[in-house]
């Protein structure tokens, strides 16, 4: 409820992470969370709704196979359907809504091509003339995780693997190819792991980007003592969550250690993070 709270119109990254964690932690966190965001993003409040489907895709961005498995099913994928139907809740729907709906399905067709359901769905919404063209993604719009076979792929990398897991798939033996099937499956879980660091260290760092501007527009006003009482409770939650961010990015600085790329853009976010706190302390210290 707090991270689909409609009468705020920042994102509550702080509930939404928490949320992600719940649904990690759950057995039944992915299946018991899609049916909550289903509803949420059938919300009558176009506010609700968006700040649910941006809960969606943090969510895939972080929670990984057991929710790509559930949300690529129909159950769910029927919900979102009905958003944009007519026949159901189509009807009242803002377009905005409506729009982040098919802009979501149609990235999962780009990141998931592999799960025929979601293809599916959208091939059904444009058969039927509910999506006339494919949406236009906008560049900072939140995507899950390549799928398991991105361009540096361990696959293609590792050229010592590459060869001895086409030798095991050659053979006619039960053990070989028993042994080709748990190499795959290390592999795979090897660049689930390497993706979902990407993932967090994207993520990480537009929040970074987003809470330092904010900040920022906030501290001009504060300096000119024309700072509400609610602009004050929202610079101050800003402030706590940027010191909470802190030993993320460090954490992220030593995952990032091989990539000089990757370093180069969790050192900057740290930076920025710092003058701000660091401005941010010097503007109440001098009123």
């Amino acid at each position: 409820d707090e991270a689909t709270d409609p009468s705020v119109s920042e994102e509550n990254w702080e509930c939404i992470q928490q949320f992600c964690d719940q649904v990690n932690a759950d057995t039944e966190g992915p299946l018991i969370a899609l049916r909550l965001l289903a509803h949420k993003i059938q919300s009558p409040q176009e506010g609700e709704a968006l700040h649910a489907l941006t809960v969606l895709e943090t969510c895939v961005n972080n929670c990984g196979d057991r929710f790509h498995t559930e949300m690529a099913k129909f159950r769910f994928l029927n919900e979102l359907i009905k958003v944009l139907s007519p026949k159901y809740y189509g009807i009242w729907s803002s377009e905005k809504v409506k729009l982040r709906v098919t802009e979501v399905i149609f990235s999962w067709t780009v990141w998931f091509p592999q799960e025929v359901k979601i293809q599916d769905a959208y091939q059904l919404l444009k058969k039927q003339g509910i999506v006339k063209e494919d949406p236009k993604l906008p560049e900072d719009k939140i995507l899950p995780p390549p799928s398991p076979r991105p361009k540096n792929s361990i696959f293609d990398t590792d050229e010592e693997k590459s060869k001895l897991l086409a030798k095991l798939l050659k053979s006619s033996h039960p053990e070989d190819l028993q042994a080709a099937n748990r190499l795959i499956q290390s592999i795979i879980k090897e660049e689930q792991e390497k993706s979902a660091q990407v993932s967090r260290r994207v993520n990480t760092i537009r929040e970074v980007s987003e809470n330092v501007r904010r900040m920022d527009e906030l501290l001009e006003n504060y300096r000119r003592h024309q700072l509400s009482p609610a602009d004050r409770e929202t610079l101050e939650a800003l402030f706590q969550r940027c010191e909470k961010l802190r030993p993320l990015l460090f954490r992220l600085t030593s995952e990032a250690v091989a990539d000089e790329e990757a370093l180069a853009e969790v050192l900057q976010a740290n930076d920025k993070l710092s003058e701000a706190l660091g401005q941010c302390r010097q503007a109440v210290a001098s009123q």
